[in-house]
């Protein structure tokens, strides 16, 4: 397992460099989940404006050769500011940052003096593309904008609100690790849960594309098949970190129809776990990470890889051929929370008692999620609303 690049880096090429601790496997996969999501979304947008259901765009002025505000040089001011506090000292001691990267990332330490340094600098930076672009006689200009312009906002709206929601649920779902290190539990990379950054992540995106004009049946079936492939991206980092979202004990012998596929497909110790769960791998003189799960567990988000893959693809192959607005979100409600539900059998989870019955915060939810697609489908099919309308040539974007 890599719980972090210095891993990856040390086993595939044999180096060791300290600086690519910084770099968290878990939020890497993260990270590429928004990026490829937003990439898919932007697009699927722009085709749905130019079928004419998301009105006739907007149009946006603009000035050419005109100076940057203060607010441009305050932004740049601040960002080479927390920069050179934060990472230019590791730079001269990595050691700072060696045993808890993400500690100290969000702790006081720092150099102020450094931050200063790099303020200074990326002000002058800005200064010096300010005058290059400037004119003696600034030019307004305008261009049709359609919703796709607003991907960046919704993108940033989607993982800070994803991020708190994962978080949150984490806690709630885990009060008692909570109560014993309250902080820790606030500030660690691990301990996210898909379904609070789905819920809150999600109606922040709907919040702010409702603010921008978009209509929120449309903006959740442009959601649907990026948010399955979106949870596919992050599972390889909850594999690659080993971040505990794994299954129960597998101690079975693989069977006959798996021969042809490596053993870790079917049951898998996870060493050097981000989390340090298990016992001491022999040998192994790391300060963290040093841990393998005895005996061996199901490989549970490398299935839901593979399911969460494959339900991509079968959710962007349909996105042109479903006639009503509302129902391409149903479906992936329906599938999510059926893929999930089925999960958490061979899944570790923390058992809650809902109703009399023992159940787990992910069965609750992947169950209301199935009845919520079942009803959005009908409601969906009853309303009726195209999803594609005849488009007038002029307000086609490429």
């Amino acid at each position: 397992m890599y719980p972090n690049f210095y891993y990856i880096f040390r086993d595939w090429f044999g180096v060791e460099l300290n600086g690519l601790k910084l770099i968290n496997s878990f939020g890497f996969f993260v990270a590429v989940s928004f990026l490829v999501t937003s990439v898919l979304m932007a697009k699927e947008l722009k085709r749905k404006f130019n079928d004419g259901i998301l009105g006739e765009g907007k149009i946006m002025r603009y000035w050419v050769g005109k100076p940057f505000s203060k607010s441009d040089y305050i932004t740049s001011a601040i960002t080479g500011l927390i920069l050179g506090f934060k990472f230019m000292p590791l730079l001269f001691n990595f050691s700072l940052a060696n045993e808890n990267p993400q500690e100290y990332l969000l702790s006081s330490q720092g150099s102020v003096w450094m931050g200063l340094l790099l303020g200074v600098l990326f002000v002058g930076f800005n200064y010096w593309q300010d005058k290059k672009q400037r004119l003696d006689q600034p030019v307004e200009k305008t261009k049709l904008i359609d919703p796709s312009h607003y991907m960046g906002e919704l993108t940033l709206a989607a993982f800070v609100g994803g991020l708190l929601g994962a978080k949150l649920f984490h806690i709630l779902e885990n009060l008692s690790d909570f109560k014993a290190d309250p902080v820790g539990a606030i500030i660690s990379f691990s301990g996210l849960t898909f379904y609070g950054g789905l819920i809150v992540g999600g109606a922040a995106v709907l919040y702010f594309a409702r603010k921008k004009g978009i209509k929120p049946l449309h903006m959740l079936d442009v959601g649907g098949p990026t948010m399955m492939l979106a949870y596919g991206l992050g599972r390889i980092g909850c594999q690659v970190s080993g971040d505990g979202d794994w299954g129960i004990v597998n101690t079975a012998p693989k069977p006959g129809w798996m021969s042809f596929l490596p053993d870790w497909m079917w049951s898998y110790d996870y060493p050097n776990n981000v989390n340090s769960i298990g016992v001491q791998i022999p040998g192994c003189n790391e300060v963290q990470h040093c841990n393998h799960l005895v005996p061996s567990v199901f490989p549970t988000p490398f299935y839901e890889t593979v399911v969460a893959f494959l339900l991509f693809l079968l959710l962007w192959s349909l996105r042109k051929r479903i006639k009503y607005a509302g129902l391409m979100f149903g479906i992936y409600l329906v599938l999510n929370g059926l893929e999930r539900f089925l999960i958490e059998k061979i899944r570790v989870n923390t058992i809650m008692d809902f109703l009399g019955m023992k159940v787990t915060q992910a069965e609750i939810i992947s169950s209301t999620l199935m009845i919520l697609g079942v009803i959005l489908i009908l409601f969906a099919i009853k309303r009726k609303e195209p999803t594609f309308k005849k488009v007038n040539i002029g307000t086609t974007l490429e």
